[in-house]
């Protein structure tokens, strides 16, 4: 009997084991294969209820996809999230691609303020991945949510695969299977197909999108970042660190030894310097709380889930302590809190940000 796969997930489907992949009641199972729409049962809670339920997938799984993207000769198209360049890079990804060509697309570009101009968030785009060791055919810009450029991005794809096949890589959360569903969308009209969500690893396993030539266009499951601020934050809280809508920066003329705290899921110390202007670029609904440096790790402490929040309830338990990463910046500079956002330092100063134990706190040059 042919193997049967969710549509949403790429999951094998199976009827025996709630708690395994790919788990669909049987019932379930023949209604799908009457109306040819077969979802597991996970797939069917996330998109009719937003419900995620967990399931086992090991890193070897995630290894053993991307040594097979290796093995294949195709082309690689690589989704990045530009909101969170340095927390979408996939560790290793050079190696792995072996000598494929790469196409790098850098989705959520709405996300950024309308002044940006694409030219330089692509100049900006190429000189980072150049850092990470990846020579990228080219750089595509879309907005996966808002369906931007995805004929763009079809016509660039079918350019550079040269009848090859090719194969959707990226982070959990990039908003890779979005962008699938808006290249299906254009290209056969049929919506909404994979099973996408705010929350991490949502696609299961390789599935594939049969193209006109008799190639395959494949949506890789997203690689778990372990380090992504994502894995610390309840459902309802997910938003602050995945905006939907373009961020309005927000400049703040801070003293010496002053202190901005991120909510409660991080911190910006100014610890030397001039006075001057800080922007920071962060979701629109996080609340940002200006205070003295000295005695700023009491304050949180006895405020963080109140008014510095999220983390509320049971995720502030649980959330870890924030760890604290000094830099001595010259020049225009981005202090990225990996996940969440950053703050951009016009320099000279010296600064320290602090972020949840395992999550980065990095510089780079200045996107905007």
């Amino acid at each position: 009997m042919e193997e049967l796969l969710c549509i949403g997930c790429g999951a094998p489907i199976q009827t025996e084991d709630k708690g395994k992949l790919g788990y669909t009641p049987q019932s379930a199972l023949e209604k799908g294969l009457e109306t040819g729409e077969l979802y597991c049962q996970r797939c069917f809670r996330l998109r009719h209820y937003n419900e995620i339920s967990d399931v086992q997938l090991t890193d070897d799984d995630f290894l053993r996809l991307l040594h097979e993207v290796g093995d294949s000769d195709a082309l690689v198209v690589n989704v990045v999230d530009i909101f969170d360049f340095n927390g979408s890079v996939i560790p290793g990804l050079p190696r792995f691609v072996a000598g494929n060509d790469v196409l790098l697309v850098g989705n959520k570009k709405d996300i950024l303020p309308k002044s940006v101009k694409d030219s330089k968030v692509t100049q900006w785009l190429t000189e980072r991945a150049h850092e990470e060791g990846l020579r990228p055919v080219d750089v595509v810009l879309t907005s996966a949510q808002n369906k931007q450029a995805i004929k763009d991005l079809i016509d660039k794809i079918e350019h550079c695969r040269k009848g090859r096949d090719v194969y959707v890589v990226g982070v959990t959360n990039v908003g890779k299977s979005t962008l699938i569903n808006a290249i299906i969308q254009e290209i056969t009209g049929d919506k909404d197909i994979i099973t996408t969500s705010r929350f991490p690893g949502t696609t299961l396993d390789k599935i594939e999108i049969p193209l006109a030539d008799g190639s395959h266009i494949y949506d890789t499951p997203g690689i778990i970042h372990r380090h992504q601020m994502a894995h610390y934050l309840s459902a309802k809280n997910l938003k602050y660190i995945s905006p939907k809508k373009e961020i309005k920066p927000k400049t703040y003329q801070l003293n010496p030894e002053q202190t901005l705290f991120l909510g409660g899921l991080g911190r910006f110390d100014f610890v030397a310097g001039d006075k001057q202007g800080f922007t920071a670029y962060f979701d629109n609904e996080l609340k940002l709380h200006r205070t003295k440096l000295e005695g700023a790790s009491d304050f949180y402490d006895k405020h963080v889930g109140s008014l510095l929040v999220p983390p509320v309830g049971k995720e502030k338990e649980e959330f870890p302590a924030l760890v604290k990463h000094e830099f001595t910046i010259k020049d225009k500079t981005d202090i990225v809190f990996s996940g969440l956002g950053w703050i951009r330092v016009s320099g000279p100063a010296r600064v320290a940000g602090w972020a949840p134990e395992g999550v980065a706190v990095v510089t780079r040059k200045a996107i905007i």
